[in-house]
């Protein structure tokens, strides 16, 4: 048999002078046929399976988009090579429920939410040179913010690099499991692009992430991740995720990625990260009406009232945990009487 052709191990940086657009690959920086070359930001087995063709969400701009036309441009090579195989491997593993998810290789996943990820904020940039309504905020036009974005698509590019993460993991990802009897929503999705949190619910799974942390977040949230793992009511999940969501708002730091020079001979990228802590804390002081905020948003589902949620403005309401600080048991929302 030949030898098979060596890797392109060349690293692509859309963000040296933001290279957004539906005639270039998400992936490579390759020209693109608008309408013809893309992939679906969400799979059309995720479209399929959770009746999604018929929903839409709301974009930064105030417009309206179905899940269906949020579409990335993605030249042949790399949907027939990277992304359709990653998503063909995910559907299979979401079959095996939470177990799967559990199991599967965490580069694997990080990739697969960082595509999703990307995929939406993609078509937030390309829709802020046309927007429906300004939005008040601009991505484009805040530094800090475009830094964390372009730091974000350096590990992102083991999607279509063969790369290894040299002592880091690139992200926070967290796997819960919902209980079947109190739960009957079948998808979720949501994010936060400031801070690249992001959040999508499978049936009884539920991944939350910040895709930019090295860890941090997970490694702050170990003795909570790990008291959660079990079927937990989704008052509880959403409580869960606003803890993440609020620590993501908190990190004071952006990774740095250095890949390590290419030898003759190699067969992937080596990356390197540094943290400049020397400014600062890693996280900006905690503060309980924040985090307040961040529970009411996550709690709108069930119609808390934030009186109701910092009725002790020195310890948030919590589902979590009960008034001696031991992990809850919650069977149902609201409890009975």
């Amino acid at each position: 048999m030949p030898a098979s052709a060596p890797a392109d191990l060349t690293l692509y940086d859309p963000f040296e002078g933001m290279q957004f657009s539906p005639r270039i690959c998400f992936l490579c920086g390759a020209s693109t046929v608008p309408g013809q070359d893309s992939v679906p930001v969400f799979a059309d087995w995720l479209l399929d399976r959770y009746q999604l063709r018929e929903r839409s969400i709301k974009l930064l701009d105030m417009s309206i988009v179905a899940y269906p036309g949020l579409r990335i441009a993605c030249c042949e090579q790399c949907r027939t090579r990277h992304v359709e195989p990653l998503e063909a491997h995910l559907e299979q593993i979401s079959r095996q429920g939470v177990q799967g998810f559990r199991e599967l290789d965490e580069q694997l996943l990080f990739l697969w939410l960082g595509k999703m990820f990307y995929g939406v904020l993609v078509t937030e940039l390309l829709n802020e040179l046309d927007p429906l309504a300004v939005p008040r905020y601009p991505l484009a036009e805040n530094a800090q913010m475009l830094r964390r974005f372009q730091a974000f698509f350096q590990p992102l590019q083991a999607l279509r690099v063969p790369m290894t993460y040299e002592d880091f993991v690139p992200g926070s990802v967290f796997i819960l499991e919902t209980d079947p009897a109190q739960d009957d929503m079948p998808f979720e999705y949501d994010d936060d692009l400031s801070t690249i949190a992001f959040s999508i619910k499978l049936n009884e799974t539920v991944l939350v992430a910040c895709l930019v942390d090295n860890g941090i977040i997970r490694q702050a949230m170990r003795q909570v991740y790990r008291q959660a793992q079990r079927p937990l009511h989704p008052v509880q999940v959403a409580e869960f995720k606003a803890r993440v969501y609020y620590a993501a708002y908190l990190l004071n730091v952006v990774p740095d990625y250095y890949p390590r020079p290419v030898q003759a001979g190699d067969r992937e990228v080596i990356m390197d990260t540094l943290i400049d802590d020397t400014v600062g804390d890693i996280f900006n002081p905690w503060d309980n009406s924040a985090y307040a905020q961040s529970l009411l948003e996550m709690w709108k589902r069930w119609q808390l009232p934030l009186s109701e949620i910092m009725a002790r403005p020195e310890e948030p309401l919590s589902f979590l945990y009960d008034a001696h600080g031991q992990p809850r048991h919650l069977e149902r929302y609201p409890e009975e009487s």
